[in-house]
């Protein structure tokens, strides 16, 4: 019996194939095994004391102390580029002591670009204080008090849905630069998008702290878009 049909849905079937095959190898995801990286000694903790999480569904992390100054830990390579970074976080609701985010394109341990949160002002009733809860920053250059001071109101802004500034909470960050969206528990309306303040197209990337600040960190997956 013939099948016309198949001669013609067949190679449109092949690609298909093909063509999500080349979509899935254009991508390298990974996720970072934390209590392995620390027995290897292979995250490098800067200006902070760096433990492993203990919570059950978090255990795939790690907890930064609070201390004067910005604290990062870096992650080993290999360095990161475009594509999204995801990873779960957690503050505390108290004014001026908790700036939690990520650093990435970095170059150095001053050198880098960072979206942080800032918990809280996640459920103020001041409005003023509810648009500065997540922040973009490009150091050394551009720090919030600079973006703040001259472009008010475009490198932060307030969330949809806020979280419990006590609790734990979902990031995704997309970067395709140079635009960077910042998106909150899976909501589809990103909460921030920016334009980077640089040139850097790739770096290291490293969980960030503010200054007096510690904080939670876990489950962190890259999903990054190769050339």
């Amino acid at each position: 019996m013939n099948f016309p049909y198949l001669k013609i849905c067949l190679p449109m079937v092949v690609l298909c194939l093909a063509a999500a095959n080349a979509n899935a190898q254009r991508t390298r995801v990974s996720e970072p095994d934390f209590a392995k990286l620390s027995n290897d000694k292979k995250v490098k903790p800067v200006n902070r004391e760096m433990s492993l999480s203990t919570e059950a569904d978090y255990k795939n992390g790690i907890h930064l102390n609070e201390q004067p100054g910005v604290g990062v830990t870096w992650l080993p390579k290999p360095t990161f580029s475009n594509g999204t970074i995801e990873f779960d976080v957690k503050g505390k609701d108290v004014p001026q002591q908790s700036f939690v985010g990520i650093a990435f394109h970095g170059k150095n341990d001053s050198t880098y670009d960072a979206v942080y949160f800032r918990p809280f002002n996640f459920k103020s009733s001041d409005t003023a204080r509810k648009n500065h809860s997540v922040q973009y920053i490009a150091m050394p250059l551009y720090d919030w008090p600079t973006l703040r001071s001259r472009h008010p109101g475009v490198y932060e802004d307030s969330l949809y849905d806020a979280p419990d500034p006590n609790g734990w909470f979902h990031v995704s960050i997309l970067i395709q630069s140079p635009t960077i969206s910042v998106f909150v528990n899976r909501n589809k309306k990103a909460s921030l998008v920016v334009k980077k303040l640089n040139e850097r197209n790739d770096g290291k990337i490293g969980f960030w702290v503010g200054n007096g600040s510690g904080g939670d960190f876990a489950n962190l997956k890259l999903t990054e878009m190769m050339e």
